[in-house]
């Protein structure tokens, strides 16, 4: 039997997999394992390779789980021949056969796990807002259970009069919501340092995209009556046990900030924030104070241990960049990505996502011969500034070799860079901000994973 185009036929043992969509079997759910220096094992794994190809062969060769689906018989399905469950009147949970669509932590990249990162599984995810359930967390000293009932705001400093709200007073106060982006300013920091992690879950998912409801900090900023004459920055402090701090210039704060309790339509969840976070859009993810206590109007920064000791850049002469806000454009195909596997020959819609700190993205490039060639994507609306854009381009794959990139150019005529690029400014010692072109192979077999052209 043909597949669709008349692509080469499956072999009829070939059993189905579970989790797949149309022609492409997912990744393997676990890819690092727990236990041991997993960190130190990954490394030596994957620094390996020729000078021209660093990839990460060795998790290409893995087996995907599978599963036979046998076909339906000629009659009905079970699950049409019986009553189904009940109408479910408690909060709602995915289907048991998406159960292995969910955040994974890689072991061995923090030390303990209050102070660890949970990757969004991207590779699963449509169009560009993430379900709450599976946004990227990324805390600092475990996660605190507050009260909304006992939980307040300070805001104080440079104002006519300090204030603390409640959370009744600040859902009083007009509302507006808005679509953005979050990301780490860690995402990708692994490739700096020709690791190349075997996932777009692990390569790039520290990066969400929510609907986010709240108060515009000026609105609040106003009401207290902040010194605008001598009013040069913000500290936002957290409730959680570390106390988490950050300065953000005032002119960000005036702009596009927001004081948010609600989620894509419901309250924070505890991960993200509840009852109460900052967002700063466009700017890197630990800006974004969670659970979010306190607010200072000063005459400079801060200088907290988050904007000295961490959260820097360490230039090739030993000087570390201080306050690097802005995240810059970027993009990354998530399908197909590293763990996938093409199942046969024919036809494929390449997708992934585009995003850039600075505005909006206005055109997305694919090439899959390594930047050779490329062609222009096509952008599934809505296309917003500071937020994740869906693109799409179709692919024809006849069974040789490829090399999957994509590049995004914003809305102020940013290009995306290529890792050697990044290296030649940057070197190859930082943690933050990589915002290189992500490359994917795609070997003769079909199977998918992630490499760096030198």
């Amino acid at each position: 039997m043909l597949n669709e185009d008349n692509a080469l036929p499956l072999s009829p043992q070939e059993p189905a997999v579970r989790g797949s969509y149309g022609r492409v079997a997912p990744a393997p759910t676990h890819f690092l394992v727990p236990g041991g220096d997993t960190r130190r094992r990954l490394l030596g794994g994957l620094l390996g390779g020729s000078a021209t190809l660093f990839g990460a062969a060795s998790f290409a060769q893995q087996k995907t789980e599978r599963q036979v689906n046998p076909p339906p018989s000629t009659g009905l399905p079970r699950w049409s021949q019986a009553l189904g469950q009940p109408v479910n009147t408690t909060y709602g949970t995915p289907s048991e056969y998406e159960k292995n669509i969910v955040r994974r932590q890689s072991p061995g990249l923090t030390t303990t796990n209050q102070s660890s990162i949970a990757f969004a599984p991207l590779q699963n995810l449509f169009g560009i807002i993430t379900p709450s359930g599976l946004h990227f967390e990324r805390d600092h000293s475990g996660r605190p259970d507050v009260d909304p009932d006992q939980h307040r705001l300070l805001i104080h400093g440079l104002v006519r009069e300090a204030k603390i709200f409640t959370m009744a007073d600040i859902l009083r106060y007009p509302s507006v919501s808005r679509i953005h982006f979050i990301e780490c300013g860690a995402n990708t920091g692994m490739e700096w340092a020709n690791v190349a992690v075997p996932t777009v879950q692990y390569s790039h998912g520290m990066l969400s995209c929510s609907e986010y409801t709240g108060v515009l900090l000026s609105t609040l900023l106003d009401e207290v009556g902040y010194d605008s004459k001598k009013s040069r920055y913000v500290l936002a402090e957290g409730a959680d046990a570390a106390s988490l701090t950050r300065s953000i210039p005032i002119e960000v704060a005036l702009n596009d900030v927001m004081v948010v309790y609600g989620q894509n339509g419901e309250m924070l969840r505890p991960e993200n924030g509840y009852p109460l976070r900052l967002l700063v859009p466009g700017v890197q993810g630990v800006s974004s104070v969670k659970w979010l206590r306190r607010l200072k109007v000063g005459d400079a920064a801060f200088e907290t241990r988050e904007e000295t000791r961490h959260y820097t850049d360490l230039m090739p002469d030993g000087i570390s960049r201080q306050y690097t806000w802005v995240q810059e454009a970027k993009s990354v195909i998530t399908s197909p990505s590293g763990g996938q596997k093409l199942l046969d020959h024919g036809y494929y819609e390449i997708t992934g996502l585009a995003w850039s700190g600075r505005g909006a993205v206005k055109r997305v490039d694919v090439s899959t011969d390594g930047g050779r060639n490329w062609k222009t994507a096509s952008l599934q609306a809505p296309i917003l500034s500071k937020a994740l854009t869906r693109f799409r381009m179709d692919w024809r794959w006849g069974g040789d070799s490829a090399l999957l990139q994509s590049r995004v150019i914003d809305s102020t005529g940013y290009v995306q860079p290529l890792i050697k690029q990044l290296r030649a400014v940057r070197g190859a010692r930082s943690i933050y901000h990589n915002n290189a072109i992500q490359t994917w192979q795609v070997d003769p077999l079909g199977n998918v994973s992630n490499v760096q052209l030198s």
